[in-house]
């Protein structure tokens, strides 16, 4: 590329955003105000760094987002393998470039407007189908300049996306073209096992949240095991984002010498897993400070050989993000018994008190509590008072005899649930819910575990999990979803020399959930909320269910909210987007008054935390979510894994994209239809319709009983055209010298002789829309008798199998094959 085009392209990009600025600068997109030009685009997991998932966008507004159509769908290659994890990315949008990765460690680069694939990074090739898939909520950018930038050296500097992958190696990629930055670490990557994970045998240590970019450093956390206690630690470390040289090392278990090693007693320190930072981490850039939210120490629910705070476990810490050296910290749960650990990323949010403005940040998490500190100092901007708790009477625990409750907000979650809290949704909820946990009540918050079944409120995936929250500044209200959903189990003892001496169990398994048998939770709705929180005062400003269960809907239930994941984004628009919840729907919200102003159906639950931007090319705003497969609470896992991008139109307007979806929606709706169970057979059609009159008598019995296959004259086709039926200059091939004294052989030849053709009268018929690959069944081993029955023992053909939709999708179950609505059927405009 010569000097002058290089120059030419770098004046063109700088106007278009210029070009930019103004319009939104002038009031033309609808009045907004002018925002910073990074503020257009996603460059955060947050957005900002400090998490706040604020867009100063309004383009779509209260009073146009019943506007918002499908624009695009990006379907997001998955392995093959039997693994399922849930797609939770939040993709970055820089320069109109969506970045992304998935839980297989695909590294994916998309036009931000189109959908279109721009480049993709695959670190395994065929071996990643033997990988077990972990969750990736995200991936990092930095730009800066070089000695010898990653892609060669351009006038834009040295790009680089950074992420990790299944097994735990931290990859440096050059953002224009995917490639990896050979100078950074080894090749382009390092391995985030070296030094921590590496002395244990079987350790499992990985990735699920976005590292964090300060300076020059790339700050990463990691998770690990929670059983046994014993493993690879949690440190934080940080990385030269050149070069991959470690930086610092922080110990999340303080060592000998340390603050807070006097927390642990005796040798409990020594070789502790869990106490990692597992959740996004947040970047006060202005001071230098990066907050650390901390998880709790393994094992999660038996701590008598860890007695003390256990500190820094279930802690906020502000660490300088350059040197590593710790600043302040708060502990919020005092030697965890119950995994309340602390998953989300911290807000750092500005507050107004007395006419100052104060740095504050906010902890949200499984408590169901909302913590506001001073950012600098860590001192609470709400008083935080230390409460006597339920004491355990398990062999050698020591519970600690207090824990902290915030005297504001109040709490966004149930911490007591009586025998007056019994759900009574349905009868039959009632009273599984009363013959199975009646006698358990009540249950509460730090309600620690014993020799029998108790229930903890919320357990270990209520509260707020890794969602968090998102902030406007402008009215200081906080956006927090909730799910309101219990935790059961007893403690049981285990033989000796095991890792532990007592592991939480029971008659539903280790992790078991306060719900009936359809997974509706015993207590009474709202079982998931969208809260508004006002931070200036401390009072919650409104708080609205969030989402809906369709099973009880179609009954006349009111709306019950529902379990949820992920989280939510709010906009200078006046809305707050979400996903999250288990009923495959993405909203958006008053911000102002908590009414649902939209909601739109998706392929599957949209368990992660949408992003919105401004398209440099169209000029118009994009909301976009991940959608996949819902592994968490049980609601399935055959679905499809999408991109699914949003933008307004014009009234009465379709868009392809909208239609293509609203009919991948109407054959979902027929696929669930079929029955549940494992799958079965296709049945015997009823009644057998008639066999059709052929123009030239033929038995299939007397040619089988010869010995010939059905791919002799059938020869099978590698796309989805109909099986080929032999002409007669094909029959006559055998027939030449075969039975051609016959009266039909003779009529073959007859025909041939004319150059006329067999009006053969076909029996299956299938829909044109209906995609039918004979290939990939004969591969798969499915004999043709499945689907068309006896053929060789007949003399007439007719259609013996029902070939009906229910019988297809049971007879996939059966097989385990996909029952994805796309690989049978053509749904493209």
């Amino acid at each position: 590329m010569t000097f002058s085009m290089r120059w030419e392209r770098r004046f063109m990009r700088q106007t278009l955003y210029i070009l930019m600025f103004l319009f939104v600068a002038c009031g033309l997109v609808l009045g907004q105000t002018a925002p910073d030009s990074h503020d257009f685009e996603w460059r955060s997991y947050g957005h900002d760094p400090g998490g706040m998932r604020f867009s100063p966008l309004k383009q779509i507004n209260r009073t146009n987002v019943q506007q918002l159509q499908r624009a695009w769908t990006f379907d997001v290659p998955t392995t093959s393998n039997s693994w399922i994890e849930a797609f939770e990315n939040t993709p970055l949008m820089v320069d109109g470039v969506l970045y992304f990765a998935t839980q297989t460690g695909v590294a994916h680069a998309l036009d931000a407007e189109t959908g279109k694939q721009l480049w993709a990074f695959d670190p395994f090739g065929e071996a990643g189908a033997k990988l077990r898939p972990v969750p990736n909520r995200g991936v990092a950018y930095w730009e800066g300049k070089s000695p010898a930038p990653c892609g060669g050296g351009s006038e834009d500097g040295d790009r680089r996306i950074f992420y990790a992958t299944p097994d735990a190696r931290l990859f440096a990629l050059d953002a224009a073209t995917g490639k990896p930055c050979k100078e950074f670490g080894n090749g382009g990557a390092i391995d985030l096992r070296e030094g921590i994970a590496s002395k244990w045998p079987t350790p499992q240590y990985d990735l699920t949240s976005p590292p964090a970019i300060y300076k020059d450093l790339i700050i990463v956390g990691s998770e690990v095991q929670e059983y046994p206690s014993r493993g690879p630690s949690g440190a934080v470390r940080a990385f030269d984002v050149r070069t991959g040289k470690l930086a610092w090392t922080f110990d999340t278990v303080p060592k000998p010498g340390q603050v807070g090693h006097d927390t642990w007693e005796g040798d409990g320190w020594k070789d502790r897993s869990g106490t990692n930072v597992w959740g996004p981490t947040s970047v006060d850039i202005e001071h230098g400070i990066v907050f650390l939210p901390v998880g709790s120490p393994s094992y999660d629910f038996y701590g008598a050989d860890r007695k003390g705070k256990c500190l820094f476990g279930n802690s906020l810490l502000a660490v300088n993000a350059e040197t590593g050296q710790l600043i302040w910290y708060y502990q919020f749960v005092h030697h965890d018994l119950w995994d309340i650990d602390l998953p989300a990323q911290p807000s750092l949010v500005t507050l107004r008190r007395g006419g100052r403005e104060i740095p504050a940040v906010v902890v949200v998490g499984k408590s169901g509590f909302v913590f506001v500190l001073n950012r600098l100092t860590g001192q609470p901007l709400f008083p935080i008072e230390e409460r006597p708790v339920p004491q355990s009477h398990l062999p050698g625990e020591a519970t600690w005899p207090t824990q902290p409750f915030p005297t504001k907000p109040p709490p966004l979650a149930r911490i007591l649930v009586t025998r007056d809290d019994l759900t009574s949704v349905t009868p039959e909820s009632r009273q599984y819910c009363m013959a199975n946990f009646g006698s358990i009540l009540p249950g509460r918050i730090f309600n620690p575990w014993g020799l029998t079944v108790s229930l903890e409120m919320p357990g270990t995936m209520g509260g707020t999990d890794w969602g968090g929250a998102s902030f406007d500044p402008s009215s200081g209200y906080l956006f927090v979803n909730v799910t309101e959903l219990g935790a059961v189990g007893e403690m049981k003892p285990q033989p000796p020399g095991s890792p532990e001496a007592y592991v939480r169990g029971g008659e539903w398994g280790g992790y078991a959930r306060f719900w009936d048998d359809h997974q509706y939770p015993c207590q009474k709705p709202p079982w998931g909320t969208m809260n508004a929180v006002d931070l200036n005062t401390g009072d919650i400003a409104w708080r609205v269910p969030l989402g809906v269960v369709d099973a009880l809907k179609a009954k006349g239930v009111p709306q019950t909210g529902i379990y949820n994941l992920g989280g939510s984004v709010v906009t200078a628009g006046g809305l707050v987007f979400i996903g999250a919840a288990a009923d495959r729907r993405f909203r958006a919200f008053d911000a102002q008054t908590g009414k649902e102003l939209w909601v739109t159906k998706l392929e599957a639950n949209g368990y992660a935390t949408p992003l919105t931007y401004l398209g440099k090319k169209t000029g118009k705003q994009f909301v976009v979510i991940a959608v996949g497969p819902a592994v968490r609470f049980g609601t399935g896992t055959s679905a499809p894994t999408v991109l699914a991008a949003y933008t307004l139109f014009p009234k009465g307007e379709s868009s392809p994209a909208q239609r293509r979806f609203e009919a991948q929606m109407r054959l979902q709706a027929i696929a669930r239809t079929v029955p549940g169970g494992p799958g079965s057979e296709p049945p015997a059609a009823t009644p057998p319709p008639p066999a059709p009159v052929e123009p030239i008598p033929f038995s299939h019995r007397v040619h089988a009983s010869s010995g010939m296959k059905c791919d002799h004259c059938h020869e099978v086709p590698k796309t989805g055209e109909p099986m080929h039926v032999p002409n007669a200059k094909e029959c006559l091939i055998c027939h030449q010298t075969i039975g051609k004294e016959s009266p039909a052989v003779q009529k073959l030849a007859q025909l041939e002789k004319e150059g006329q053709e067999i009006s053969w009268v076909r029996v299956y018929k299938l829909p044109e829309f209906v995609f039918f690959n004979h290939l990939k069944h004969s591969d798969a081993r499915v004999g043709c008798q499945v689907c068309h029955g006896a053929v060789e023992d007949g003399d007439v053909l007719r259609q013996e199998k029902d070939i009906s939709m229910v019988s297809c999708v049971n007879c996939h179950k059966l097989r385990k094959a996909s029952v994805s609505c796309g690989d049978c059927h053509n749904i493209g405009y």
